[in-house]
């Protein structure tokens, strides 16, 4: 038997051949042979009874899968626009430099590939990498890098390297009734089943508490949905994608609280009447799967999952942890679900909702990490107490992921209603000229806003707090998110796959164009109405939000834009044969970039 053929039997075993966790089989199997030649993925195909256009389409679609070799080092420097700020640029040049090889080839002698990651959720302790998508090394230096290099041209093996390279700090700033106020493991399950599930969902309902994903449904509505849909099976799915660059709240939650994350989880499964639960841990944070496990196995040892969860007959109820593979998207509820099946992370047409139809086309709830954390404190001190916290349309506490620009990156839990102002000065930001809440998809103020309050209905936020001095570039921010969103989009939708692009490569032109007298109004003028076609016409939020970053920016800072139409006069700034070129290669379609033929 072959090494390929005996490697994947031992994977398709230990996932009991089942189709939908075709994504975890990838995972598991590219970690043996190192990545997934078109062969193995055709015998894959045949023993799990799916085509091979199936099979080539999931391993093709997420980042951290691989169809051409890649080097035993496969080294990703996060891309986020804070590692850039804090030099990841200089040191990834340097690197290249020192191993003689050009970022997103594989090396001569096939040892070792270098790329960037959109964001290694570590953004309060960068520059940061992922190696092998399985360890993550933080706070790089050149003497680190120097020193990584010379370690992998000996071919050190990374488990070898220096462990202090791997520590990864909470840098927990300020708690409160979340962060503050620890549970023993069993506390609210007891005081949930105490209540009863009818009685909990109530305290979820008085509690109205939204989800801390950024949409902010009522979670208790959420539950209730699930509850009352028709289905054979229920299920609860804690979504762990956290790929919102600038987040990491949910990295410092599952590595300090898990307990109360799978007991949230289990008080929604009381409620739902849910058996099965999943975790979908995003890519890049496999190197937390072990703990996680052990916390599970722990919780199963007590009595705190499994069957007769407390010694409640007919209680039962365990939870799986899914991994994705690098893909933003499938932070979209409906696309994690995709993910979740074994397929492409696509997101879905609603309705038919997630607590209608979800995983395996069963009522499902979706809900964050943080959410699952805070139902663990309502049902030990209620709904009205939690009511009681923050403002009525935004109760309870939530907590933020601060970076960038200041002395004092980390964790800060606030109650809802705290000013941006407050925060600042906490975190010890000086001279600020921005702050982007919520991540790229959120909102970028400008200091005459800082005294507006974080909640669903003054700034909304899903934990992002990315702070910027007076020294940066806002149109340099924005066009690395603009790449960012180019980078994530799905591809699923004609306007996303192909706006996303010309917007990047528009932003680009206009880096390019200081002092060459090539920007104009007129490229501001097509980014606006690109901006107008992705906000109305795309197929889900990611499309929809792309160019929040570009709006709030023009608008606020359009000195940072001016500095790049250095001849407002001048109107050759459309390439029309190099935008037909882009939209051809993003669509695979002629017709698909018909539309630029009018363009200006």
């Amino acid at each position: 038997m072959s090494f390929e053929r005996e490697a994947l039997d031992t994977v398709l075993d230990q996932y009991a051949r089942d189709p939908h966790a075709l994504l975890q089989i990838l995972r598991e199997l590219q970690t043996v042979t190192g990545w997934l030649p078109r062969e193995l993925l055709s015998q894959l195909a045949q023993d799990l009874n799916l085509s091979l256009a199936h099979v080539e389409g999931v391993a093709s679609f997420y980042r951290f899968l691989h169809t051409q070799p890649v080097g035993r080092y496969r080294i990703l420097f996060s891309n986020n626009i804070t590692d850039r700020m804090l030099g990841s640029d200089v040191l990834m040049a340097d690197l290249c430099a020192r191993l003689d090889l050009v970022p997103g080839q594989l090396s001569s002698n096939g040892l070792v590939s270098v790329a960037r990651a959109s964001c290694t959720g570590l953004c309060d302790q960068g520059p940061a990498l992922l190696i092998n998508h399985h360890h993550v090394i933080t706070r790089l230096d050149a003497p680190r890098i120097a020193h990584m290099a010379e370690m992998i041209r000996t071919a050190v093996p990374v488990a070898q390297w220096p462990a202090d390279w791997f520590s990864i700090h909470e840098n927990i700033r300020r708690t409160d009734v979340l962060l503050g106020t620890p549970l023993q493991p069993g506390t609210a399950i007891t005081a949930a089943l105490s209540r009863g599930a009818q009685a909990m969902l109530v305290e979820m309902k008085l509690s109205n508490l939204r989800g801390r994903g950024g949409a902010g449904f009522a979670t208790g509505l959420k539950w209730a949905l699930c509850r009352d849909a028709p289905g054979a099976a229920h299920y609860v799915v804690c979504n762990a994608d956290e790929g919102e660059p600038g987040t990491f709240k949910d990295r410092v939650l599952l590595t300090r609280w898990a307990d109360d994350v799978f007991e949230g989880m289990t008080i929604a499964a009381l409620v739902t009447g849910a058996r099965r639960g999943l975790v979908y841990l995003r890519g890049e944070y496999r190197f937390l799967l072990e703990q996680l496990q052990t916390v599970l196995q722990q919780r199963r040892g007590q009595h705190l999952l499994g069957s007769s969860i407390c010694g409640q007959a007919g209680f039962d109820f365990d939870i799986g942890i899914h991994v994705g593979a690098g893909a933003y998207v499938c932070g979209e509820e409906s696309a994690l679900i995709e993910s979740l099946e074994g397929k492409r992370g696509t997101p879905r047409i609603r309705p038919p909702f997630p607590v209608e139809h979800g995983y395996l086309g069963q009522p499902t709830t979706v809900n964050n990490v943080e959410t699952y954390c805070a139902a663990t404190r309502i049902a030990v001190q209620g709904g009205d107490w939690w009511a009681g916290i923050g403002t009525p349309q935004s109760t309870g506490t939530k907590i933020h992921s601060v970076s960038g620009d200041c002395e004092r990156p980390g964790i800060y839990e606030y109650p809802f209603g705290v000013s941006i102002e407050q925060i600042l000065e906490d975190c010890g930001a000086h001279g600020t000229q921005a702050v982007q809440v919520g991540g790229p998809s959120g909102t970028c103020l400008s200091p005459e806003a800082f005294s507006r309050r974080i909640a669903f209905e003054d700034v909304p936020t899903a934990g992002a707090f990315m702070v910027f001095n007076q020294t940066r570039d806002m149109f340099e921010v924005a066009r690395n998110f603009a790449h960012f969103f180019a980078h994530e989009s799905c591809g699923f939708c004609t306007p996303c796959r192909v706006g996303t692009e010309l917007v990047a490569r528009r932003l680009d032109k206009l880096a390019n164009a200081t002092g060459a007298g090539r920007g104009s109004q007129q490229d501001l003028d097509a980014l606006l109405e690109l901006d107008q076609l992705l906000h109305t016409a795309t197929h889900c939020g990611l499309g929809a939000s792309a160019c929040n970053p570009l709006r709030d920016t023009i608008a606020r800072f359009r000195p940072a834009y001016d500095r790049h139409l250095q001849s407002p006069n001048f109107e050759p700034g459309f390439d029309l044969d190099a935008e037909l070129s882009i939209a051809r290669r993003v669509t695979g379609r002629d017709d698909a970039a018909a539309h630029l033929e009018n363009s200006p």
